[in-house]
C-alpha cells in the first residue's frame, strides 16, 4: 500500500514542485512606534556620551585646573553651540517619550494611543523646541558675534 506525497502529486519522484519563495519581510516596517524605539535609545545614547565627557572634563579641574580652562576654551566654537541645540533638543525627546513610555506601561489604555501619544510627543516637542532654537540662536549669535550685542 502506497501513500500519496508531494512529489507523487508532481510526477517527477524525488523532487518537489518550484514553488516562488515569499519574499522574506524586515521585521521593521517603519511603524511610529519603531521610530519611537529608534530615537529613544540614540537620544539615551547621546545623552549618556555627553554625561560621560562632562564627568572626564570636570575632573580634569582636579588635575590641572589650567588644562580644564584649555579644554573649556575649546567648547567655545560654533560647533559645539550647535552640539549643545543638538542636547536639549535630544534631552527633551527623550524625557517626552520616556513618559510616553510610562503611559504605555502603567496606563490600561496606553497600547491603544501608543501612536496618537508619539505624535503628541512628536508635537509637544516642536512647540518647545521652537523657542529653544530662537533664543540659543540669539545667543550663539551674540557669542561668536554675528550680530550686535544690542539685543
Amino acid at each position: 500500500m502506497m501513500t500519496a506525497t508531494s512529489a507523487d502529486a508532481t510526477g517527477s519522484p524525488g523532487k518537489q514542485a518550484a514553488r516562488p519563495r515569499p519574499r522574506r519581510q524586515s521585521l521593521y516596517k517603519g511603524d511610529p512606534g519603531m521610530w519611537a524605539f529608534a530615537l529613544h535609545r540614540i537620544t539615551g545614547a547621546t545623552i549618556f556620551f555627553f554625561l560621560f565627557v562632562h564627568v572626564l572634563d570636570t575632573a580634569l579641574v582636579r588635575v590641572s585646573p589650567e588644562a580644564y580652562t584649555e579644554v573649556i576654551a575649546t567648547y567655545k566654537t560654533p560647533i559645539v553651540g550647535l552640539m549643545e541645540l543638538g542636547l536639549v533638543a535630544a534631552v527633551l525627546f527623550h524625557g517626552l517619550n520616556g513618559v510616553r513610555v510610562i503611559l504605555i506601561d502603567f496606563w490600561w489604555l496606553g497600547c491603544k494611543y501608543q501612536r496618537q501619544m508619539f505624535w503628541a510627543v512628536g508635537a509637544i516637542w516642536l512647540v518647545v523646541m521652537v523657542p529653544v532654537v530662537v533664543r540659543i540662536g540669539m545667543h550663539m549669535a551674540e557669542r561668536f558675534g554675528w550680530i550686535g550685542h544690542g539685543l
